[in-house]
């Protein structure tokens, strides 16, 4: 029994996995245990951190698999594309103009070919729709200085680049409450003229993410969704203005880490989603 442990044991040690699933309490999952409850879900969060190449690789594969059991019932929408940008996308994923001009009339973010040009490339080869969710950060910018007040100066047309006004906004949920604590003492930038504007224009992404994902979800239908875990770890974030829309979505988060041990879930990431992915800490990064 002693020599069959050492075997496993130097399996491992040669396998090198690049990474672990768990489930919210810490529990080792497999990946078709994650692939079968986002097949049972309304919307799916796929929550990255945005230079992990594991995270995209499995964003990827993720996409692939719903598509090969849930053909016709995807829906894709991600962080990374700005509302307004909308039309270029759509243009281009019909094939009316080049991807020389979607790149460079759409506000393309620096990693977009190396880890959201693979997810946009099997979208369009699949006809699968997707969607650009995102404030224009121009509105974010506006926030971040004057609050969410200032949006109401806007035009009409601007507005329907931003979730309807006004903007709820609870500084007690946890999230928000940490950023407004870290923009008080200095530590995040950004050009707020106060802490809480700091917040309220994280919000506005949250606020506007969540109101275009329930413009283009369908029932019977999957959306899955891109975005920087902070977004929707613990719950909050755009899953807490969906809940307040629509309480009975069914809602599966998906959370990134980055540990040294893969074989322990470290307790300040547990609950921080319905499946926490774990990479190494010294994983390859995309920039």
């Amino acid at each position: 029994m002693f020599k069959i442990g050492i075997l496993f044991f130097s399996l491992f040690m040669l396998t090198k996995p690049a990474y672990q699933l768990f489930d919210a309490k810490g529990k080792k999952v497999e990946y078709a245990s994650l692939l079968a409850e986002a097949e049972k879900a309304d919307i799916v969060f796929f929550g990255e951190l945005h230079n992990n190449s594991i995270c995209h690789w499995l964003q990827l594969q993720l996409l692939k698999d719903l598509h090969a059991k849930q053909a016709g019932k995807l829906v894709l929408g991600a962080e990374m594309f700005e509302a307004d940008d909308q039309i270029v996308l759509d243009e281009y994923a019909n094939g009316w103009i080049k991807e020389n001009h979607f790149t460079k009339e759409a506000k393309m973010w620096d990693n977009y070919r190396t880890d959201y040009k693979p997810l946009l490339d099997f979208a369009i080869k699949q006809k699968i729709p997707f969607v650009a969710t995102n404030v224009p950060r121009r509105y974010a910018n506006i926030v971040s200085r004057e609050g969410l007040e200032s949006l109401n100066k806007l035009s009409a047309d601007a507005k329907k680049w931003i979730a309807p006004l006004p903007i709820a906004f609870d500084a007690s949920l946890p999230a928000y409450a940490e950023m407004m604590k870290m923009a008080s003492h200095g530590a995040m930038g950004g050009g707020s003229s106060k802490p809480e504007y700091f917040a309220q224009a994280q919000a506005i992404k949250d606020a506007t993410m969540a109101h275009f994902i329930l413009q283009n979800w369908q029932k019977n239908k999957i959306f899955l969704h891109f975005n920087g875990s902070y977004h929707s770890d613990n719950f909050e974030g755009i899953v807490w203005y969906l809940k307040r829309q629509k309480p009975d979505l069914k809602i599966l988060t998906i959370s990134t880490v980055e540990q040294e041990n893969l074989q322990e879930l470290q307790k300040e990431h547990q609950n921080k989603a319905n499946f926490i992915l774990v990479s190494p800490a010294d994983m390859t990064k995309t920039y």
